[in-house]
This record gives C-alpha cells, structure tokens and sequence, in this order.
C-alpha cells in the first residue's frame, strides 16, 4: 500500500471518528436537552468571544516565542514575525490533516530563514515532548485539587467498579492491550511489515524521545523557556475560564475545572482533524462529572472549539497571505 493511499485511509478514518462523535452527542439529547441548549445560548455572553481571540493570538505568540528559544542552540535567529506565521499556517494545515501542520511550518521557516529543515524537524519533535509532559502535568494538578473527580470518573465510566472491586479495572487495561496488540498486527499485515521493522520503529521513537530530552540542556535561556511553556498552557486554561463566563449555567466553575477541561479538549484535539467532533464531545463528557446538563455541556465544547478554529482560520489565512509581502520588504529593506 502506497504511502499516500495509507495517508487518504488514516485521514478519512479520523474524520469519520469526528462525524460519529457529532451524531453521538446529538443522538442522545432530549427535547428538554435542546431547549436547555436554547435558552442558554440565548442567554449567553458572546462579547466574551473578543477576549478569548486574544487570549489565543498571545498564545500562539508566546509558542511562537518558545520555538524561537529552541532554535537558537542551531545558531540560527529567525525573525519572531516569520515564526508566528509558521506556527499558524501550521495550525491551519493542521486543521485538514493531521500532522502535516508541523512539516508545513518547519518548511515555511527553512524557505524564509534558510534553516535547514531536518534540523527544525528535531525542535518540534522537542516542542511535542515538553507539551506532552505539561498537559501531564496539568491533569495531575487538576487530579489533587480536586481528590473527588477520580472517583467521580470511575463512578460514571465504569459503574460496575465500586461494587465488583479492581477486577474490572484489571479487565480494561488487559482489554485495551490487547486492542493495541491487534491494531499493530493490522499495522504490520496491511504495511507487510516484519516483527524487526516494527522493534526498529519502537527505538526510533525512543531515540527521538531521548534526543529531544537531552537538547533541552543545550537552551541558552532554560528558565524563559520553562516560563513560555508555563504560558502557553496557563493562556489555554484562561481561554476555557473565559467560555465559562459566556454561559449562565457555567459561571460558577473556576479555574480548577478549565483545567480539567483543557484536559479533555486537547486529546479531542488530537483525536480528529482540527478536533472536529471529538473535541465538544470529551468537553461535554467531562462537564457531565460536573452535573452539567448535557445539552448545556455540548454547547460548550462547541463554542470553545469554534472561537479556536476562528483564530486558527482567521490568523492562518493572514498569515499565507503576510508572510511573503513581509519579507520582500524585509529584503528592499537591506542595504546593497
């Protein structure tokens, strides 16, 4: 199987993973649901959706910052401005297919700044490590400010583990395995992949992984670095608090509780492309361990994801069309 026909099949599978999750959050709304939905956004308070843009544009600004930080060690400075270009029409590529964002901003700095891509290539391998270990991190804070959500989460996940004991928790992880175990025999079967293909593939990653640990000691400015990720991560959160104060129903949740779904809303990132559908569904499961009702819940997701495809759509387009009018100017700009 070509590479570009395995790329067309991972792509429709995942976009078709975020039209179930959209008919699965619809389907099971009541008429009483939908009029919740209604009413509050009817009620809701869309000026907000002005500071929350900004939130994100400074976020992607500081990430912008951040990749800077990281590039410096390879003796290249780019210009902050042709960074965050790169990062959003990353963004924007990233919102059609998956992981093409990163190779798209890599060679959009190497055709401006003449940085060699393969090197650019390790920083965002860099990036995608330390944002891993943050949302880590992040998830784990809103675990011990909270000590009622794990419970919680077993409770409404597996409802039969409070009465049957660890068992079934032993039964999930064994069953998941086994899914991880048969999804790669599929992997190598429609790959023709061998058993020693798949070994070179497991210490590759872990050789990337290392490689991008170990630069983390070559940083000319570790703390700013430390301080950017810290950021970037906090402004997400801010985001969320802010699309709380859109809706009545949930003003009252802080900022513990946007952490926990900035949680959520990154996997459902992740899961889809641009997280359609995937992203409102894990924002409304989570807000469900709040008593949230549901309705109420999915507008939500849908609201925060859609001020965040806005910036995305919005900036990346301006971007496309910014970068090269900055850059003649940049070089009518140099003496002869």
């Amino acid at each position: 199987m070509s590479k570009r026909i395995s790329t067309i099949l991972q792509y429709c599978f995942f976009l078709g993973l975020g039209g179930f999750l959209i008919w699965w959050s619809l389907k099971g709304l009541t008429p009483s649901d939908k009029h919740y939905i209604s009413v509050s956004l009817g009620r809701a308070k869309f000026w907000l959706v002005i500071p929350g843009l900004a939130v994100l544009i400074l976020s992607h600004w500081v990430r912008a910052l951040r990749w800077k930080l990281i590039i410096e060690p390879l003796d290249y400075r780019p210009s902050t401005i042709n960074t965050f270009f790169a990062v959003m029409i990353g963004y924007l590529a990233n919102q059609a297919v998956p992981r093409l964002g990163e190779v798209l901003r890599c060679s959009t700095l190497t055709r401006y700044e003449k940085i060699p891509m393969d090197k650019l290539v390790g920083t965002v391998i860099l990036e995608r490590l330390v944002d891993v270990v943050c949302l880590g991190v992040i998830f784990a804070i809103a675990l011990l400010a909270q000590p009622h959500l794990y419970q919680t989460i077993i409770d409404t996940f597996f409802p039969s583990q409070s009465e049957s004991g660890p068992s079934h928790l032993v039964l999930y992880a064994v069953l998941a395995l086994l899914g991880i175990g048969i999804a790669l025999v599929l992997w190598m079967l429609i790959t023709k992949k061998k058993a020693a293909d798949l070994v070179r593939l497991i210490r590759k990653i872990v050789a990337h992984v290392w490689q991008g640990f170990a630069a983390i000691k070559s940083l000319k400015r570790p703390f700013t670095f430390i301080f950017y990720s810290l950021a970037i991560w906090l402004l997400y959160a801010l985001s969320v608090y802010i699309g709380f104060l859109m809706l009545e129903e949930t003003q009252q949740f802080g900022f513990i509780e946007a952490l926990t779904v900035l949680c959520a809303g990154s996997l459902g990132m992740i899961a889809t492309p641009g997280g359609v559908g995937a992203y409102a569904f894990l924002v409304q499961q989570t807000m469900l361990l709040y008593h949230l009702n549901a309705g109420v819940g999915l507008a939500l997701g849908w609201l925060l994801w859609i001020v965040q495809v806005v910036v995305v759509v919005i900036f990346g387009a301006l971007s496309l069309l910014a970068l090269p009018v900055f850059n003649r100017n940049r070089r009518t700009a140099v003496p002869s």
